[in-house]
């Protein structure tokens, strides 16, 4: 009874000021839409077949995932010849501007497109994204609607790409169905370069860049993919790994920390490799509504905690604590950052490269220009001097 009055009084004071209680009504609504969980889906690669999902088909801020859609993009691209691995690309002023995580190139600067992607993949560097999208498309924008050409003919129905980094924009959304599709995607139609989403570390001049992938070293038979933080976003995740040639894909949107993301993802990996059937994605329904915006609880005042508990047995069906399929306490033994070999890069061309820089259509230059020298110079293959950036390291 005293709600009921409490209500009538609002919906008088709402009606002598103009309002409609429709309006209110609405934003009751939005709340109401906001995921009681986080996104999240398993598959295995070969099928698609869905292991396990949870409002997959919830549209999501990506964030970094994005780069994903940037390498297939470009892969598809050096595939029909329009590029090859040592093309180098100019580092445009646009570029140059992004914030970290990023390699901090001086506008000027040339890096080759493998050099690039294997940035792109370890580093999650947006300069560099910005770099790939203006050489392969002229412009971000140009870049962009290739994205999207390229996720409509996937099937990718929850997204829509206006950046090729991830960084956070209103109209920039996935899924968790849709960043499972594309990782699927880059192992089946480009098997060969599989082992891209899998370094642990990349060596530039004297700077050892270890990967934002917590899952590399410590979860067995991990091989990949991407991570990705924003604070709208939280911290997200495309993991992949293969044990006797069968490989499983499993996508966290959302969660509140690098950990509790890592942990949750080997939980999902372990379900996928204790089962083998399922609805495929294309038959996970879409659910409507706007991206939410994770601000608050990932990175607000009162920031949410999520205990590592909380993944020990996260499916009835999973592997129990003592299988040889579990990776979850695996991972949790594991202190410290894993050891890996890292895979040189360098800024500049290829050796023998005489042709052409690939560079952005328009790219807004101050008066004065710049010198394109990047830190301190570092040696490369054949005693060629390269340059090495600063690059200060960020969670992603």
């Amino acid at each position: 009874m005293q709600k009921n009055s409490e209500m009538r009084i609002i919906s008088g004071f709402l009606q002598r000021f103009g309002l409609s209680l429709a309006i209110a009504a609405c934003g009751a609504g939005l709340a109401q839409a906001a995921p009681q969980g986080t996104p999240y889906v398993v598959i295995d690669a070969a099928s698609g077949a869905v292991v396990a999902e949870q409002e997959a088909g919830r549209r999501w801020y990506p964030a970094s995932l994005t780069k994903l859609m940037t390498v297939y993009v470009a892969l598809s691209a050096l595939r029909q010849g329009k590029v090859g691995l040592d093309t180098p690309i100019l580092v445009s002023y646009r570029a140059a501007r992004m914030p970290p995580s990023k390699m901090g190139f001086n506008p000027g600067s040339e890096v080759t497109l493998e050099n690039a992607l294997r940035m792109l993949m370890v580093k999650s560097a947006n300069d560099i994204a910005i770099t790939i999208a203006e050489g392969l498309g002229g412009t971000v924008e140009g870049f962009a609607d290739q994205m999207n050409a390229a996720a409509a003919r996937l099937g990718m129905r929850e997204s829509h790409f206006v950046n090729p980094n991830g960084l956070h924009h209103d109209d920039h959304y996935s899924s968790a169905r849709d960043m499972a599709i594309v990782g699927m995607a880059l192992f089946r139609d480009f098997p060969e370069y599989s082992d891209l989403y899998g370094i642990g570390a990349l060596r530039l001049g004297e700077q050892v860049i270890p990967t934002h992938n917590g899952l590399l070293g410590r979860y067995p038979g991990a091989d990949g993919m991407k991570t990705g933080f924003t604070c709208a976003a939280g911290f997200n995740v495309v993991a992949s790994a293969t044990r006797d040639g069968r490989r499983i894909i499993a996508v966290v949107l959302g969660y509140p920390n690098a950990k509790a993301r890592t942990l949750k993802a080997a939980s999902l990996l372990d379900a996928g490799f204790v089962s083998r059937s399922g609805p495929s994605l294309a038959a996970l329904r879409a659910i409507p509504g706007a991206p939410p915006n994770n601000r608050p609880r990932v990175c607000g005042r009162h920031r949410e905690q999520v205990a590592e508990d909380d993944f020990a047995t996260p499916f009835a069906n999973g592997p129990t604590q003592g299988d040889q399929a579990s990776g979850v306490a695996a991972v949790q033994a594991q202190s410290g950052r894993p050891s890996f070999d890292p895979v040189p890069v360098f800024a500049g061309r290829a050796p023998g490269w005489t042709g052409p820089a690939l560079a952005a259509l328009d790219d807004a230059r101050p008066a004065a220009s710049a010198a394109p020298s990047i830190g301190k110079a570092a040696k490369a293959k054949g005693g060629k001097k390269r340059h090495a950036a600063k690059a200060r390291p960020k969670r992603k």
